[in-house]
């Protein structure tokens, strides 16, 4: 009887050899077979498990999406193109000052903040840059930090790997901001039944942000480069609604690279991902793109409500005075839907062209009511 590969063998074989590993971080921390160098995952020794958490966890092995969303969220509520919508607002920190420091709106980090002070979580897990610049998972216990984190980088950040390192610990009741591929990871991780040593019921809030790419870290430098600026300088980066570019802050200047020169430094994997808005968060955050004109909507985020409980904590932040949130407009709700319904159109060609088949569709299941509705 031949032997059944090991889990490891299997990620390597289906996930880091066809490039589709997303660099969330959730295989490490769990064995010290594997790690993340630079923003690859390397495998350093042979594990012979056969049912590893490794490759149970990984975002990118077949998933059963229909019965995490049942178990996590409403299923009446839930949407082709966007997963659960219990609700979809514009919302923004009522603090001119943490705005100001803000990504955008700095909605995510006022909820982190409420969170924090009415004790729902006693920390967070937030992406920052380490002595390497590059990005990393970091546990942030004290709520008058969490707005030293609040711009984004564009670059992956193994935000998984800090949580499966810090459970169990003095971390106590968790929130993670995630982005698409990592609140997938968590979501297995919570609905597995093999999850009962990883403490999972620490984790107490996923606030999803959203995300069309992420950028690999080695071609972005080199992207750099040649507009002479060195990875340590930047300060922000930012997609301006209306504007096909992307803003490089430094505490020098502003400069604009062309979308179609930061296309050649997406990382691979993120061309077969279907979700764009983190399906699979109790709330999900983005810039706002729809319902006003570019400049007003500069300074709002748009915010899904999916869960019971990220309801709670969106309301808790509004009725403390901490989020400035109304109703956006169904139009901007439809806007928001066609554009994830078009990344999953894309990612469904990419991945039937690389798998070239419409049965074999990597990490889905080609019977799936959404992927079969976004296959034709």
């Amino acid at each position: 009887m031949k032997n059944k590969p090991s889990s490891q063998t299997k990620l390597k074989k289906d996930v880091l050899e066809q490039s589709l590993c997303t660099g969330c971080g959730a295989c490490v921390g769990l064995c010290p077979y594997q790690v993340v160098y630079r923003d690859r995952t390397v495998q350093l020794h042979n594990c012979d498990l056969t049912d590893g958490k490794c490759y149970a966890f990984c975002p990118r092995t077949p998933t059963d999406y229909r019965k995490i969303w049942e178990i996590l969220f409403e299923i009446d509520e839930m949407t082709p193109e966007i997963g659960a919508v219990k609700g979809y607002y514009l919302s923004r920190a009522a603090d001119p000052a943490l705005r100001a420091k803000a990504q955008h709106g700095g909605t995510v980090t006022a909820l982190l903040e409420v969170a924090m002070d009415e004790g729902l979580i006693d920390s967070a897990i937030v992406s920052s840059r380490n002595e390497e610049i590059e990005q990393e998972g970091r546990l942030v216990e004290a709520k008058s930090q969490l707005g030293d984190y609040a711009k984004s980088k564009f670059t992956v950040s193994p935000t998984v790997a800090a949580f499966n390192r810090v459970m169990g610990d003095t971390a106590g009741k968790v929130g993670v901001v995630a982005t698409p591929c990592q609140a997938l990871a968590l979501a297995k991780m919570k609905t597995a039944r093999i999850n009962d040593d990883l403490k999972i019921n620490q984790l107490n809030l996923v606030i999803g942000l959203f995300c069309g790419w992420t950028l690999s870290v080695e071609s972005f430098h080199r992207l750099l480069q040649q507009y002479q600026i060195s990875p340590e300088a930047v300060t922000g980066m930012d997609i301006p609604a209306g504007k096909n570019v992307l803003e490089l802050y430094t505490n020098a200047s502003v400069t604009s690279v062309p979308m179609v020169e930061v296309d050649a430094c997406v990382r691979t994997a993120c061309r077969y991902c279907i979700d764009s808005t983190a399906e699979f968060a109790d709330l999900s955050v983005g810039a706002a793109r729809f319902g006003g004109d570019c400049d007003e909507m500069r300074g709002w985020n748009q915010i899904i409500v999916r869960s019971e409980f990220g309801k709670q904590v969106m309301e808790l932040a509004v009725a403390r005075g901490a989020l400035e949130i109304w109703e956006a407009p169904a139009s901007a709700l439809q806007d928001l839907k066609n554009v994830a319904a078009e990344k999953k159109r894309k990612a469904l060609k990419n991945i039937v062209e690389k798998s070239r088949s419409v049965k074999n569709l990597l990490y889905l299941n080609s019977d799936d009511p959404v992927v079969k509705k976004y296959l034709k």
